[in-house]
């Protein structure tokens, strides 16, 4: 948790936000296996691989602008990218779109046990289409960025951004570089504005 707030002293965590996260680590922890939410071998491994997505997700929107924002984190999953978001950026209300409806409850479950406020899920199949846009719509291995781009796009709101989590930087958009703790390859943040 340390090395974690180090990595982001930027977000200037409180001791409650870390202690929240922590707490969101265990519940992940404990719900692994029975809701199949990841496989990481230990906790360290949550902090470091979905945790520090979340943060570097939240440090750029606090960057790009979160006052008084929306977000959408698209396929949300267990909730990495969103709830981090939802703890490092409290003024910032996440919707967290899901399919699965047992996913749907441990989000639920999850943000009632951590008093979070600024959450809501919404238990539907990501598509293009009509539909709620916000300010920003993030997405994390959804599928090939290709394949995903015109479903999250959907999602914003015009002058809103998408956010991708991308291995390589892809050509034609603009790209945010990170590093997660104890790695040395880049990671990308792929951001296209919505018109």
């Amino acid at each position: 948790m340390k090395k974690i707030n180090e990595f982001f002293k930027d977000l200037s965590l409180t001791p409650a936000q870390l202690q929240t996260l922590g707490a969101y680590v265990d519940l992940i922890w404990q719900k692994k296996d029975d809701m199949n939410l990841t496989s990481v071998s230990d906790k360290q491994e949550i902090w470091n691989r979905h945790i520090a997505d979340g943060l570097a997700a939240a440090r750029l929107i606090k960057k790009l602008g979160a006052e008084d924002k929306t977000a959408a984190d698209i396929g949300a999953g267990a909730g990495y990218i969103g709830i981090t978001i939802a703890v490092a950026l409290p003024w910032i209300k996440i919707i967290l779109i899901e399919s699965l409806e047992k996913r749907c409850a441990f989000l639920r479950w999850t943000a009632l046990k951590l008093g979070l406020k600024n959450v809501s899920i919404l238990n539907e199949r990501a598509r293009a289409g009509e539909h709620e846009k916000y300010d920003y719509a993030l997405e994390r291995a959804m599928g090939k960025f290709e394949d995903v781009l015109p479903i999250v796009l959907s999602y914003v709101k015009p002058a809103g951004r998408l956010i991708a989590f991308q291995s390589a930087e892809v050509d034609g958009f603009t790209a945010e570089k990170y590093f997660l703790p104890d790695e040395n390859k880049p990671r990308f943040l792929i951001i296209k504005t919505a018109v």
